[in-house]
């Protein structure tokens, strides 16, 4: 493989910042990223941004062409767009905007789904035109920054990106924790700090051939050794803390659909797929196996780090 390959990065969320200033820093590809609007910002850091317009498929030919990886951290009908041109292209990788739990664990709620489920069903249907991988990293440390994930610019449209909005209100020492599965069982659930996930995407760069998922993770814990550490860090005591099972869940969920409350089932669903083992997966995973070099940031001192300036 050309150790010189064009990789296109599309959107300019956080991650995909992230994933791009790792590309330049470390790597000797040639990058591209796709924007909808003009980057100024960017251009002027030595960025190569191209606006590409997501309703035309000209425009998306023309900004992949000589590209050999695309990574996406668009949704919906703009990476469907984005598959089709990729196909047409010849692009011979792509790596879909996912970047949470295994798809397969997922299922059809549409809460979470956010078109993803379309993206892998269209790569599947191009299997023999494009290579594709899911990127697992489960639950982002981000998630439970200072201001909430979408002071990250990610999770924006995702309705459950604020400060609070998952597990651990962490300034107001509440918690909504699920605890337990549906067989009373610990919940368990895999970690990773957006910028190791942006060091493992980069390496996976480089690899000759890609299978379907591939795994990283920064630790693996129980949902109750996480509250407690979360406890243990701000060395405050809970104000309130309410456990849960999915049995409570599910009655919690169809109270916000009765009500029409639709930000509250987003917040439900996600801890409905936490206490369901939806982001827990075998440790150690497998990038974190083939690059044991890439030292992951432990929860522990990220959290800390965040929420030092709050009191």
């Amino acid at each position: 493989m050309s150790t010189n390959m064009r990789v296109a990065i599309a959107g300019t969320c956080g991650l995909a910042l992230l994933i791009a200033r790792e590309i330049n820093e470390s790597t000797s590809h040639q990058l591209v990223i796709l924007s909808r609007t003009h980057q100024t910002s960017l251009i002027a850091s030595g960025y190569n941004c191209q606006a590409v317009d997501y309703n035309n498929p000209a425009s998306l030919q023309h900004a992949l062409l000589g590209v050999d990886t695309v990574i996406s951290t668009v949704m919906g009908s703009p990476q469907l767009r984005l598959i089709e041109a990729a196909v047409q292209c010849r692009v011979r990788r792509f790596a879909p905007a996912e970047f949470e739990g295994q798809p397969g664990l997922r299922g059809q709620n549409g809460l979470l789904d956010r078109g993803r489920n379309s993206a892998l069903a269209l790569l599947q249907y191009y299997r023999s035109n494009i290579q594709s991988t899911v990127f697992v990293c489960g639950i982002l440390y981000e998630r439970f920054s200072v201001n909430g994930i979408m002071s990250h610019r990610i999770g924006v449209n995702t309705g459950y990106g604020n400060e609070g909005d998952f597990i651990v209100d962490a300034r107001q020492m509440t918690s909504m924790a699920p605890i337990y599965d549906s067989a009373h069982n610990p919940s368990w659930i895999c970690l990773t700090s957006a910028y190791d996930v942006a060091q493992f995407v980069v390496r996976a760069v480089d690899m000759p051939t890609w299978p379907s998922e591939m795994s990283m993770c920064g630790e693996r814990m129980t949902v109750n050794a996480l509250v407690e550490l979360i406890r243990a860090c701000r060395n405050r005591p809970w104000a309130s803390i309410d456990y849960q099972d999915p049995g409570n869940l599910e009655y919690q969920m169809t109270m916000a659909q009765l009500g029409g409350d639709t930000a509250g089932q987003r917040r439900l669903a996600l801890l409905l797929a936490t206490a369901e083992g939806r982001y827990d997966f075998v440790v150690p995973a497998y990038l974190n196996s083939i690059y044991p070099d890439v030292h992951v940031t432990r929860f522990r001192d990220w959290f800390l780090r965040n929420w030092a300036s709050i009191p």
